[in-house]
């Protein structure tokens, strides 16, 4: 493994990490084109479409379950190498294996690949961030994201013009894979970004933060100054290692971090519950049955895919300076009304016509500078540092829950209450997320991860903190009045 190179920058270590988000975009949105193309070849009947979307989400949880004691305990740089193998042998896996069942297994794989990123990338990236562009850098991951959407959305709609137009010559794998077959290559193109995240992990460091609470603190330092000196990062942001080592997970349910758990948990239940994954699942599907060609709703996709994308920058803008809060409420109202819309236009059969296209587009606009990036960003600062990776995964695990729910119900809403029902259904849960955003949500913009966690605990339940915690901690014992 090559030593810490310290011309590395802040940027350079962004970028290769959220390349652990582009490949989580890509897989979640390459089924888009994958399905109706599976669904021919199979005849697969709703339920089968359905566990075909959820056996890589079922991996995803696999991979978030131990995501949170890997990185607690082997640190944030490893398990991201694990997860960058895991992308590989899936890729490689679907694009080779002759049976459906198969195919499942490498999903599976490499779903529990994406389940540690999802958890490890944003917060090795908030940990090793400054605070004062903490947001923005997070952002980047989702915009990372958005990005292998798009990409996976260009590549399917590019394979199958390709497959339309060459008819098969041989028996061949390329043959196969390219043009008869041609979902194991929109599942097989993965490998490209797959080998350069593995490659480009060697150029990154461990977390400072996490080798401090090891003990670490020469190590830490060292990297803080390379990466930043002088900055406001350096100060308060290592500190002394806890004795005994990283906290249980009980102390998440302590009065001090209820509030944050609750945020935790909550933020990315709602983000599935938005309705941007029966988007990208089902999006050729649902436009399919509107009576848009197979080829047309691909393009919509990558039309989709690219304004996901494009919005996501008014995060990574204003998040540093508007903050977390108002961007999430902003955002999380108009998506409720623009999903509103959308079933509208499937109830009153507008589904042809340019106002389905402009309702779901802003819903994109809305989801991709505040529901979408923030969840990551809120997570990954609200958590206290000595059990920061599990409880991490805890959030992430109930998103990859929650989309599971999502991907297996989907289908089935759609048969039996209708697309615009559906969408109504979406609309309830953005009020409920509104409501919850208004009332708990507290602004961390520019302030150290040390800083929030000293906020959390001035501000917890006088007199409970003490007694639940005494016997835990007696350094504890004291509330802030």
């Amino acid at each position: 493994m090559l030593a810490y190179n310290k011309r590395s920058s802040i940027f350079i270590i962004t970028l290769v990490a959220s390349l652990g988000g582009f490949l989580f975009g890509f897989d979640m949105a390459v089924v888009s084109g994958v399905l109706p193309l599976l669904q021919k070849q199979f005849t697969l009947s709703a339920f089968e479409e359905g566990w075909f979307v959820s056996v890589a989400l079922i991996g995803c949880i696999a991979g978030v379950a131990v995501s949170g004691e890997l990185s607690d305990r082997l640190g944030r740089r490893k398990p991201l190498f694990i997860a960058a193998l895991f992308f590989l042998l899936s890729a490689l896996g679907c694009a080779v294996m002759p049976s459906l069942t198969g195919v499942l297994v490498f999903r599976f794989l490499g779903g529990a690949g994406i389940g540690l990123a999802s958890n490890v990338v944003p917060l090795y990236i908030s940990e090793i961030a400054p605070a004062k562009i903490r947001g923005r850098l997070v952002t980047f991951y989702q915009f990372a994201l958005t990005l292998g959407i798009l990409i996976a959305y260009l590549s399917n709609a590019g394979l199958v013009r390709f497959s339309a137009g060459h008819a098969p010559e041989g028996s061949g794998w390329f043959d196969l894979v390219f043009r008869s077959e041609v979902w194991r290559g929109m599942l097989g193109v993965g490998v490209i970004p797959a080998v350069l995240f593995l490659f480009g992990l060697l150029l990154v460091p461990e977390s400072p933060r996490w080798l401090a609470q090891q003990g670490r603190l020469a190590e830490a330092r060292a990297i803080v100054d390379a990466l930043s000196p002088g900055d406001a990062l350096q100060a308060g942001q290592l500190q002394e290692p806890v004795p005994g080592g990283s906290a249980a997970y009980k102390e998440l349910f302590s009065p001090r971090w209820r509030k944050a758990l609750i945020l935790g948990i909550l933020l990315p239940l709602f983000s599935q519950f938005s309705g941007i994954n029966a988007i990208i699942y089902y999006g050729p599907s649902i436009l399919s049955n509107a009576g848009v060609s197979l080829s047309n709703s691909l393009i919509s996709q990558v039309i989709f895919g690219f304004a996901n994308m494009i919005f996501t920058l008014i995060a990574l803008w204003k998040v540093d300076s508007a903050g977390r809060r108002p961007l999430y409420l902003w955002g999380t109202a108009g998506a409720t009304v623009t999903l509103f819309l959308t079933g509208l236009c499937f109830v009153t059969g507008a589904t042809t016509t340019i106002w389905l296209l402009i309702c779901v587009m802003a819903f994109l606009a809305c989801f991709a500078f505040s529901i979408g990036p923030l969840k990551f960003v809120v997570a990954a600062e609200i958590f206290p540092g000595r059990i920061r990776g599990r409880a991490m995964a805890i959030s992430i695990m109930v998103m990859w829950i929650a989309d599971t729910i999502v991907g297996q119900l989907t289908p089935v809403l759609l048969k039996g209450l209708g697309t615009g029902p559906t969408f109504w259904i979406f609309a309830a849960f953005g009020i409920i997320a509104f409501i919850t955003v208004y009332r708990l949500l507290p602004e961390t913009k520019g302030k150290s991860l040390e800083q929030i966690e000293a906020e959390w605990k001035r501000n917890a339940p006088e007199g409970r903190v003490a007694r639940s915690e005494s016997l835990d901690d007696p350094k504890e014992k004291i509330v802030h009045p």
